[in-house]
């Protein structure tokens, strides 16, 4: 398991629990707006933190956490992912999952074997522009599978999208709303420079301009709501 970083505790990123985040390294997207660039392009030149010392650390906070929150780059890319969350859960602590959604045979099986508690998957953009906006061919029906997988499943799960001014029209929004007609819950999450980002000369839409594009979405999805506005 190649693990890249740890916030040691976060009240934001795991939905009602104090938790922590590990930051898996390497992604197959290449994203302009990623926030976790230097996971994503150059994973091989930060240190590796090793299980042990992962683990260690978990099993002295575990009275103090409720879960932890495993992101990345993109985690369904490590092969021991699974051997991974089922270490964590035999401590007791539940586990949130951020993914990408392109790798739905993994997720079904972890989805399956009761691994995770709480997924977070990220809708790119509508199906036209994901391999553009991806920086790399993907294929939307495996995206599709991995919605589908989670809309008819019984693990609480959001959909988010990263609405960056450059790539998201209210268009776009209107698609992707459409596709994943039935989620309980969709986040639009406005852009912010986080410093390690992939591409320069990305701006975010205004807080008045994302009410605007947060009403088309709710024509599909009620229950979509607006995030780090």
């Amino acid at each position: 398991m190649i693990i890249k970083g740890l916030q040691k505790t976060t009240l934001l990123d795991f939905p009602g629990k104090v938790a922590c985040t590990v930051f898996t390294g390497g992604c197959n997207f290449r994203c302009p707006f990623c926030h976790n660039a230097s996971l994503v392009i150059s994973p091989d030149f930060s240190d590796i933190i090793s299980e042990d010392d992962f683990f260690s650390f978990l099993k002295k906070r575990s009275s103090i956490l409720d879960g932890v929150c495993v992101s990345g780059g993109e985690p369904l890319l490590q092969k021991d992912i699974e051997d991974f969350l089922q270490k964590i859960k035999d401590i007791g602590l539940a586990v949130k999952l951020d993914t990408n959604g392109s790798f739905p045979e993994r997720l079904n099986s972890i989805l399956a074997r009761g691994l995770v508690d709480y997924v977070a998957m990220d809708i790119k953009n509508s199906k036209e522009k994901y391999s553009l906006i991806c920086g790399t061919d993907v294929d939307t029906a495996k995206i599709s599978e991995s919605i589908s997988l989670l809309i008819n499943g019984n693990i609480p799960y959001e959909f988010r999208t990263t609405v960056v001014k450059e790539f998201h029209t209210p268009q776009d929004i209107e698609d992707m709303s459409r596709w994943i007609v039935g989620a309980g819950r969709y986040f639009l999450q406005s852009f912010k420079d986080s410093g390690d980002i992939i591409s320069d000369g990305l701006s975010a839409y205004t807080p008045e301009e994302m009410r605007s594009l947060l009403d088309i979405a709710r024509k599909n999805i009620p229950s979509t709501e607006l995030r780090g506005i």
